[in-house]
């Protein structure tokens, strides 16, 4: 027989469990251009986004105004890949094949042509004269601003070589300077020559040569950037068959027509259809014709060539090749892709019917883009062929846009030789992606104050996590300090993630990184002040999280755990867990020579410990830091910086020296003018002011001013108390040498 106590257990049932509600989790949203604003992201095939961007027209140097673009979607690329863990299939182009590169490489074929028949000054002369009338004609027509100054530029440069140049040629002067006003006005020569021989040209090689060299320049600037390439790479000279075929299936689709050789689409005939529609993202440019020129390229925009549209708004498929212009063949005769069709070809070939991202820079939206949209979805007859257009902002120079066009670029070659890469990419991070960024001292001087707090915060910890412990006490007992701050882990983590989430906003991002270091930086000093160890795992957890997501944002390169990479990337950690253990040593030992130096009073060791400190480790990129009564903090740091700093140490003792002889010369002054004074009795004092009174009584006190008028009450009471204290000083100066003697 069972007992009482087997039978209740016989009749317990596992209890109900409630599944917990949980929270909102945020989701991505992208500014959509489609839409001018933000919308959720949704891949159209899962997890995976094909992604296409517009590449680099490669005919010059890349500039700070391409790192914009470049930059941006890189991290913009890296965060959707690797932080929000989407598939990503990111394709670029190269446009080899273009009117600027057409007209930049027989421009620079034929000054090359010009330069190699060494012409004598006087006949340099005369061509610039010649070439310098239609310059100025276009100077006088141009009515841009920013355009115009720089023609204006180019006019005085010409001017100031000119002048001094022919009167040498004149007074039959040997010809200085000759080579220099072939430098000053080669802009005017080229354009000179181009209008007289440039149908001439006709060596397709000329045309590749220049875009294949700064091809490779554009590639070597981007991995100085520390840019992705992309996983496809299309470049227009190679895809020029499909690019035919592509423009032969819009004609049958009945969106494009043949025009002299020429084929064009037909906008209006595209924009009357129920399916689509014309100019999506800047619908209010649609006949803007200046854009539209622009678009179709300086060789395209012929009074010949606009006649054979149907309309103004149509824009060139296929351009007929004219003399001094490269080739291939056609169903129509002879010719090139036009501008627009490229991208809309290659991006079809590789991504389909529908991709998932188009990007690109703001100045692209029309008409390059809005062109892209209406060719391609009249190739594919659908109308989504892009679902999310993203164009990043411009960047601009004191206010004013960069351009090759108006000669107002700083190369990215040059602005690596002032900032480190991940300097420039921390300037990038701490603005919008899509809004204008304006490149500056101060822009980048925020960034260099951004990277220096957060790798000293990466060195502290490091030091710190250095600290000798056994296994078990790496886990430390939380207290209250560890509770706070790791409640201030946790909320700044999910600021940061909300703040991806909106749009990527990386600015709000690393501000919350920026609060979480302070934070743990507050947390380190307090720990050390009251001479206890700093939570090792939570300090740990913390700098690892950082560095991860710098990682991700492509600000850190090399697999180190923690902080940015010293000496060149992938040697961080070599450095750390090789010399680190030999730095201990070195450091332990100073601190013993220190210590006895003190209590024996020995100026000379002391002397030589800060030698070593201040001097000979910094050449060799260590710092060492000396807190009262803690141990020395031993950092491994970039040479470069940590010789900045000395310099920088150096310069502020100087000041610091000036400032303190200017203090002690002007108190001497002082000292002296007071004693002056003071041999002065006070009967004689105003009575050099003549400039001032007219009349005084019989103490030299004023009684009326320069003009005759009587001195005022008031006024007489102002000057009775200066009176009264030049005769205390008088009195105390007599008192002073009566002692003396």
């Amino acid at each position: 027989m069972s007992s009482s106590g087997d039978q209740v257990k016989g009749k317990r049932t596992q209890p109900p469990w409630a599944a917990p509600t949980g929270t909102e989790v945020a989701q991505l949203r992208l500014y959509n251009s489609l839409t001018r604003t933000k919308e959720t992201f949704v891949p159209q095939n899962g997890n995976r986004v094909l992604w296409y961007s517009c590449g680099p027209t490669v005919y010059d140097a890349s500039h700070m105004g391409h790192a914009r673009s470049y930059i941006s979607f890189d991290i913009l690329r890296r965060i959707l890949k690797d932080y929000f863990k989407y598939d990503v299939l990111y394709c670029m182009n190269i446009t080899d094949i273009d009117d600027k590169i057409i007209k930049r490489a027989r421009q620079n074929y034929l000054l090359e042509q010009y330069k190699k028949k060494k012409p004598e000054a006087s006949q340099i002369i005369q061509d610039v004269l010649s070439a310098r009338g239609p310059f100025q004609q276009k100077l006088a027509e141009t009515t841009d601003p920013d355009k115009r100054q720089m023609l204006e530029r180019l006019d005085a440069a010409v001017s100031a070589v000119l002048g001094p140049l022919q009167a040498a040629v004149h007074s039959k002067e040997h010809p200085i300077h000759a080579e220099v006003l072939l430098e000053s006005a080669k802009d005017l020569l080229a354009d000179w020559l181009d209008d007289q021989f440039g149908s001439q040209v006709t060596e397709n090689s000329i045309f590749s040569t220049l875009p294949k060299y700064w091809e490779g320049e554009y590639h070597a600037d981007m991995a100085a950037l520390n840019v992705l390439p992309p996983d496809v790479l299309t470049r227009v000279s190679e895809y020029v068959p499909e690019i035919v075929d592509f423009v032969k299936k819009i004609v049958s689709n009945g969106y494009g027509y043949e025009s002299n050789g020429s084929v064009y689409f037909d906008t209006s005939k595209f924009d009357s259809s129920k399916q689509h529609s014309y100019g999506k993202l800047v619908p209010e440019a649609v006949g803007d014709q200046k854009a539209l020129q622009e678009g179709e390229g300086d060789l395209s925009i012929s009074a010949e060539r606009l006649s054979e549209k149907h309309s103004p708004n149509d824009f060139a498929l296929w351009k007929a090749s004219k003399p001094g212009e490269p080739s291939w063949d056609s169903p129509w005769g002879k010719g090139r892709p036009g501008w627009h069709i490229e991208c809309s070809a290659m991006a079809g070939s590789i991504l389909g019917e529908s991709m998932d991202i188009h990007g690109g820079g703001f100045d692209l939206r029309f008409p390059h883009h809005d062109n892209e949209l209406a060719q391609s979805e009249a190739f594919f007859e659908n109308d989504n062929w892009v679902r999310y257009f993203l164009h990043t902002g411009h960047l601009t120079i004191a206010g004013c846009k960069m351009s090759k066009s108006l000669k107002n670029f700083i190369t990215i070659k040059d602005a690596l030789a002032i900032n480190s890469a991940r300097q420039l990419r921390l300037a990038f991070l701490m603005h919008s992606w899509k809004d204008t960024l304006d490149y500056s001292a101060n822009t980048m001087e925020s960034a260099v104050q951004y990277e220096k707090f957060m790798n000293e915060f990466f060195l502290n910890v490091k030091d710190i996590l250095r600290c000798p412990t056994d296994i078990t006490g790496q886990f430390e007992k939380w207290e209250a300090a560890e509770m706070d701050l790791n409640k201030c882990f946790y909320e700044r983590k999910s600021a940061v993630h909300e703040a991806l989430c909106d749009n990527v906003d990386t600015r709000a991002a690393m501000e919350e990184m920026r609060a979480l270091v302070s934070q743990s930086n507050t947390y380190i000093a307090s720990r050390k002040s009251a001479k206890l160890q700093p939570n090792l795992m939570l300090l740990d957890s913390i700098a690892a999280y950082l560095t991860a997501m710098l990682k991700t944002f492509g600000a850190i390169e090399g697999a180190q755990p923690i902080g940015f990479p010293v000496g060149g990337t992938g040697q961080d950690i070599d450095l750390e867990t090789t010399l680190m253990p030999y730095l201990k040593v070195l450091s332990d030992f100073r601190e013993s020579v220190r210590r006895i130096a003190r209590e024996q009073k020995v100026t000379e060791l002391l002397q030589l410990c800060d030698v070593v400190r201040d001097d000979t480790l910094p050449d060799l990129g260590v710092r060492l830091e000396d807190h009262e009564g803690l141990p020395t903090v031993v950092k491994l740091v970039d040479k470069e910086t940590l010789l900045k700093e000395r310099e920088e140490k150096k310069r502020m003792e100087e000041e610091k020296r000036k400032k303190k002889e200017e203090a002690t010369r002007k108190k001497q002054e002082q000292e002296v003018a007071k004693l002056a004074k003071m041999k002065i009795p006070a009967c004689e004092m105003f009575l050099k002011e003549a400039d001032k009174y007219s009349k005084f009584d019989e103490t030299g006190f004023p009684t009326h001013d320069l003009e005759g008028k009587e001195i005022s009450k008031g006024q007489a009471k102002k000057l009775r108390k200066l009176y009264e204290v030049q005769d205390k000083l008088h009195r105390d100066n007599l008192q002073m040498n009566q002692n003396g003697s």
